[in-house]
């Protein structure tokens, strides 16, 4: 196989229909902004009916053709359905976006079992959910010569491989059973030309952590403990989980599946 005159071309995702679950939340809306940016045909789906609705219209004045949904990925049934009205919309899914999930922060001794439940449920147990219902589609879309493959791409985080003192038991766990779920995937569909990989961030700019980044001496206080552990020196920033989102998204990874691409600015390596 020869390289392409335009080597720009392994990056074009015109025309592909990418589902994002999560599409209210901080990386959900990173995803819909790049798919939609870059011409993709969008199924989002969000509990948060107005943030949905914002994010959908917003990618609809960016040209794309939008589809919203107001449902989490929250059993088969759901997942099964989220699947059938994309491929009903556009006619075949080629990308998922899991970047539905949640967090909650206690030590073990004062965090209840259903809470720890809880946690695994949205970011694992859900995840798996919807990547099987894509998954069906995607092999049914191969096996009629519709499609020669897709891309199913789950977020993980750098506590999936570190461990945090403050709480983090729920959230760290959930986040290596989705790392060790993309390996298992990975290998199970390779195979047939579907890719599955994660994207593993760390702390990066959202409504949730912003308070990380403004100018008061708490904020500085925290940041700079951890910043001595980010080679790059500085916390992430949306743009900086777009390409890699787009790498994952496009031919340009077909060689790559099974693997978790951390987007941290050096901080696991170290």
């Amino acid at each position: 196989m020869s390289l392409p005159k335009d080597p720009m071309s392994l990056f074009d995702v015109t025309g592909k229909v990418a589902l994002v679950t999560g599409a209210s939340g901080a990386f959900g809306m990173v995803a819909a902004r790049v798919l939609a940016g870059a011409g993709c045909k969008l199924v989002l789906t969000a509990g948060n009916a107005d943030a949905l609705t914002e994010i959908g219209s917003e990618c609809e004045s960016m040209g794309a053709e939008v589809l919203t949904i107001n449902e989490r990925p929250s059993d088969a049934i759901i997942c099964e359905s989220l699947v059938a009205k994309a491929v009903e919309a556009f006619g075949q899914i080629g990308i998922l976006v899991v970047a539905s999930g949640m967090n909650k922060v206690a030590k073990i001794d004062e965090m209840e079992p259903h809470t720890f439940a809880d946690v695994m449920d949205a970011n694992v147990t859900q995840s798996w959910l919807i990547a099987r219902a894509a998954a069906k589609q995607m092999k049914a879309q191969i096996g009629s010569g519709q499609s020669d493959g897709g891309k199913i791409i789950l977020v993980s985080s750098a506590r999936g491989l570190l461990g945090h003192p403050a709480g983090y038991t729920a959230y760290c766990s959930s986040k290596a059973a989705v790392d060790g779920m993309t390996k298992a995937l990975g290998c199970e569909l390779g195979p047939t030309g579907i890719t599955v990989n994660a994207i593993a961030p760390t702390v990066f700019r959202s409504p949730l952590t912003a308070w990380m980044f403004e100018d008061n001496d708490d904020a500085k206080a925290v940041r700079a403990g951890f910043l001595s552990r980010v080679p790059k020196g500085r916390l992430g920033e949306p743009e900086d989980l777009a390409g890699p989102l787009l790498f994952l998204a496009s031919k340009a990874s077909d060689f790559y599946t099974g693997h978790i691409l951390y987007a941290d600015g050096g901080y696991t390596a170290g």
